[in-house]
Formats: structure tokens, sequence, C-alpha cells
């Protein structure tokens, strides 16, 4: 494969993971002020088969199309006013989810190292997401933590399970960069 060949499949794959976390975000089950949705599980994906690099570029490019009001946010929102509001910093955590995720499954996509990238990216996410809760919402950590964090932990566990073996798959199958 050439070189330009190989650009080309990376940013189409990049551009494949946005389009896959914009869909995904779109199956909710209402629960209160942040909905579970499957759009954590393409951030998991993505950082599990692409380079740190191109996983920045696949999740800027879901928040940029969000931020430019296309409707690819949870519920078909789109805009400034998402980011900036109390579930802003869970969309925003994408990013470093799935740069951490890259970063530490890159060299040896074995099923524990893939688990644990997961799981520190997901730990990166709601870090990010509830910091973000607290300041938009005027609550305090712990509130935020009952209200954003406790109550998805199980749905989050089963996704990184789902995305593990998703990935593992997918590189024996050879998919990923």
């Amino acid at each position: 494969m050439t070189v330009r060949q190989k650009a080309t499949e990376r940013m189409v794959l990049s551009a494949l993971f946005a389009a896959l976390t914009a869909v995904c975000a779109q199956v909710i089950i209402p629960v209160g002020v942040v909905p579970v949705s499957l759009s954590l599980l393409p951030v998991l994906l993505c950082g599990a088969l692409l380079r740190p690099w191109d996983a920045v570029i696949a999740m800027g490019t879901y928040l940029l199309m969000g931020l430019f009001g296309l409707p690819v946010f949870t519920g078909l929102q789109g805009g400034p006013g998402k980011l900036l509001g109390p579930t802003g910093g869970y969309i925003l955590g994408y990013i470093p989810c799935a740069v951490l995720i890259a970063l530490i499954s890159q060299k040896n996509r074995s099923l524990p190292r893939i688990i644990i990238g997961m799981a520190v990216g997901v730990f990166t996410c709601y870090l990010f997401g509830t910091l973000w809760y607290t300041v938009s919402a005027g609550q305090s950590f712990w509130a935020a933590l009952s209200v954003c964090v406790f109550p998805f932990i199980l749905f989050d566990a089963g996704k990184i399970v789902l995305a593990t073996l998703l990935s593992h798959r997918l590189v024996k199958a050879g998919f990923g960069i």
C-alpha cells in the first residue's frame, strides 16, 4: 500500500468514526439529566483501532460538526449551547478518552491492554464531564457524581466489554491502523 493510500485509509477511518459517533448518539434511553446513549461505544472503538492522532481527528471532527450546528449530539442537537450545557464536558471528554485508549493499547493490542485503556479512557471522560457539570450546574462534585456517573457505570462497563470484543475481532481481521 502506498503512502497516499494509507493516508486516505486513515482519513476515511477517522471520518467513519465521527459519523458512527453521531449515529450512535441518537440511540438513547432518557434517565434524567444525562441520558444513556451509545455514543461512547464508537469512541471506545475509535481509540482501540486508530492511532492517537487519528483518534483526535475523528473525535475532533465529531465535536466540530456539533459545534457548527449539525444535529450530531444526543437528541439530534447541535450548536455551541449543547457543548456549554451541563453535559458538554462529557462530549469534550471524547477526545482525551479516545486518545488515551489509543496510546495505551497501540503497541500491544492484547485484551488486557485494551480493557485497561478503555477503563482509563472512560474514567477520563467521567472526570471531564463531572467537572464541567459541577461548574455549569452549580452542583458539588459528589452531587454531580451521583447524577452523572454512578447511574451509568454498569452501562459503560457493558460498552467496554462490547467494544473490547469487537475491537479484538476487528484487529484480528486486519481492521484498524
